[in-house]
């Protein structure tokens, strides 16, 4: 373990690991209401296609632990997030009326994180700021 951690730290220190993005991350958990998971699934697809338009998006995809679902999804910058919550909205408040999002988290640079605190304070999300920012 200690062979591993001196690595990473050698890693680190001499730019030979990769640079992590400077992109913003909206990450909601969902719990599914009892007997509604095939329905809650059954959206998958269009909120899929509806996000694939989206200039900003970078990724985007459901990854499920029983009735629990979450959303895999990454942005250039806060305003991608912003019009990604406005383009899937009416979608949300429908899957919202079977499933209660549990947690929700933004991970990503401070000053874009600081555009979305307002407008998303009403989630009450965690938010994660990225420490260690990609140099260029």
């Amino acid at each position: 373990m200690r062979l591993l951690l001196d690595g990473f730290r050698y890693a680190v220190q001499n730019s030979e690991m990769r640079p992590l993005s400077n992109f913003v991350s909206l990450n909601p958990y969902f719990k599914v209401h009892p007997g509604k998971l095939e329905a809650f699934k059954a959206a998958f697809p269009a909120f899929v296609q509806k996000t694939v338009a989206e200039e900003k998006n970078l990724f985007y995809g459901f990854t499920m632990n029983g009735d629990e679902v979450f959303c895999r999804e990454g942005y250039i910058d806060a305003d991608g997030v912003l019009k990604h919550l406005d383009n899937v909205g009416a979608m949300l408040a429908e899957a919202l009326k079977i499933g209660d999002l549990i947690r929700l988290e933004l991970h990503g640079p401070a000053g874009e994180l600081d555009k979305l605190r307002k407008p998303l304070a009403h989630l009450k999300p965690a938010w994660f700021v990225l420490e260690l920012e990609r140099q260029s």
